[in-house]
């Protein structure tokens, strides 16, 4: 006690800033843009190899280099030795091993804008995979139209179906037509019910829909349509339909139902509908550049 009783702690936190060279503002600043620069770049790094091979590899190195540090804590010397020249082995062959992701991160550095770097791009990065899948439904329906095979697919947006996805069958899948197509090809054990797509992945198949309440609607309309308008009656959801019967693609949204629909008019129903970002940019910079419609 009497150890710590005769240390000032102002004094000790007035030579570490001192130290530091915090005691001018300017240091300050740099040594938060210096924190924050090498924190950007570990995290970008985390990203670009995340989704990669070189991530197990790098998890692998981790774990060399924490038995290294503690063998040395230990003062195991012969494991310590063996470990730091494995390192030392690995430092050199590190440029073999992560050859694909360097040339690949160099690459993406090349083609990225300014912004890019600075990762305003995530909006971007979301808008292309949601484009993506849009274009992955059209071509399902289109080929299943084709060839008169009924399907149902439910888009959820901002209120949450959790509900209509626990009653079917958990996918979580990437969304592709070559699925689409299987689940809902007849005779296959998830081709009856709906697909429902949350996060752009194909969330669960088999899912059971609320019908709708509207005594008003025509009675050549089948069950299908009927629970694409009733999962659109209690969400904000977006519901396409194929019809067995006639072939034809039919949109709901809030409700209402939009028939005999075009792979073209499928396609802009949906960028309206689930790109509503890239609508709203592009409609600023025409005002901006005073060419609006």
């Amino acid at each position: 006690m009497d150890l710590f009783s005769n240390i000032n702690l102002r004094d000790l936190f007035n030579n570490f800033i001192g130290y530091m060279g915090f005691d001018n503002p300017l240091y300050v600043i740099r040594a938060f843009l210096d924190i924050g620069i090498v924190t950007w770049v570990i995290y970008k790094l985390i990203i670009l190899v995340r989704e990669t091979r070189a991530w197990q590899l790098i998890k692998g190195l981790i774990l060399i280099i924490v038995a290294t540090e503690m063998s040395g804590f230990l003062e195991l010397k012969t494991i310590n030795y063996l470990l730091r020249s494995v390192l030392s082995v690995l430092a050199i062959g590190a440029i073999v091993l992560f050859q694909p992701e360097l040339r690949r991160a160099l690459e993406k550095i090349g083609r990225s804008r300014f912004k890019d770097l600075l990762n305003f791009d995530e909006a971007s990065s979301l808008r292309v995979q949601t484009t993506a899948v849009i274009e992955e439904i059209v071509k399902t329906c289109t080929y299943l139209a084709s060839r008169y095979i009924g399907a149902l697919i439910v888009i959820e947006r901002d209120v949450k179906i959790g509900e209509i996805i626990n009653s079917g069958i958990e996918l979580d899948a990437q969304v592709t037509s070559e699925l689409l197509i299987n689940i809902f090809t007849p005779d296959t054990p998830l081709h009856d019910g709906a697909v429902v797509i949350r996060n752009n992945k194909i969330k669960a198949a088999a899912c059971l829909l609320p019908l709708t309440d509207n005594p008003s609607l025509s009675k050549e309309l089948g069950m299908r349509h009927r629970s694409a308008l009733g999962i659109t009656e209690v969400s904000d959801s977006i519901a396409i339909v194929v019809s067995e019967e006639s072939g034809k693609i039919s949109f709901a949204l809030n409700g209402g139902l939009t028939r005999n629909l075009t792979a073209d008019t499928l396609r802009k129903a949906l960028n309206k509908n689930l790109l509503p970002e890239r609508d709203a940019n592009t409609k600023k910079l025409l005002l901006w550049r005073g060419k609006t419609r």
